[in-house]
């Protein structure tokens, strides 16, 4: 457990990770040499190129279920917990940790209705579940990201690309976690839908300190959130600051800033 002095919800130090090929074969090294430190009400944003390792330093801090990633070297923990633990340490990390991972609209349940997907994080750990509140969880939840509260007994193929993007945004905030995980999680998104994702965000970070590491190149949502910025290229941490005007680069980054496709 953290100590009482560390308040940190993220700290990684020269984290790097291997991704083994889907069909088997030698892993390949995805992220190299990564050191950062996220704070309460904090944001970071992780930006870079295709290729760069966005997603699977995602999938690692997320606790999430991709066997594939795994830690190469150096350390790294997630509220309090180090990303190698299993068991019920790994349960209690992922508890406090809402993730919308990479395609996470396209990849919800199909069988599931819209509220029981957006349930699904209280109703998968608690035995005896208040219907009523429940319901009125979830009705808050749509409300906010400005879906209709028609859409709660509907099924994914019934709804836009957009609206199970903010469906699946809900999902992850419904335990009111501590860290949120958000690999491009404006994809699909309108204009309108992309202001509802922000203002949640933003509300969460402002009344409960919620920290935030977000996979994006979107400067207008990086500086709404006053974040501080990571950019990776081909795995290698090549430049850090606060906002994408105020980067310091490492050098010998020029091919790096030419890959690096700011929206």
């Amino acid at each position: 457990m953290p100590r009482a002095d560390d308040d940190a919800i993220i700290r990684c130090t020269d984290l790097s990770l291997h991704r083994a090929p889907a069909r088997g074969g030698a892993p390949n090294r995805v992220v190299d040499g990564v050191s950062f430190t996220l704070r309460p009400g904090r944001t970071l944003a992780v930006m870079g190129p295709t290729g760069a390792g966005k997603s699977s330093l995602a999938a690692i801090i997320a606790g999430d279920d991709d066997e594939r990633v795994t830690v190469a070297g150096g350390s790294a923990s997630v509220l309090g917990v180090p990303v190698q633990k299993g068991g019920r340490a790994r349960r209690v990390r992922r508890y406090g940790t809402g993730a919308v991972m990479q395609d996470a609209g396209a990849a919800l349940p199909p069988r599931l209705s819209v509220a029981d997907i957006i349930g699904s994080p209280i109703t998968t750990r608690v035995r005896r579940v208040d219907p009523r509140g429940l319901s009125l969880r979830i009705a808050g939840l749509l409300d906010e990201l400005m879906l209709p509260l028609g859409c709660a007994e509907k099924y994914p193929y019934e709804l836009s690309a957009g609206m199970r993007q903010r469906v699946a945004v809900a999902r992850a905030l419904m335990l009111g976690p501590k860290l949120l995980v958000a690999d491009e999680p404006f994809a699909a998104l309108d204009v309108t839908s992309r202001r509802a994702v922000l203002a949640a965000i933003e509300r969460r970070r402002d009344t409960a300190s919620l920290a935030t590491i977000m996979m994006t190149n979107d400067a207008d949502a990086i500086t709404r959130l006053d974040a501080d910025v990571l950019v990776l290229h081909a795995g290698h941490p090549v430049a850090l600051g606060h906002g994408t005007r105020d980067l310091v680069w490492t050098p010998s980054s020029e091919a790096a800033r030419r890959a690096l496709v700011v929206s």
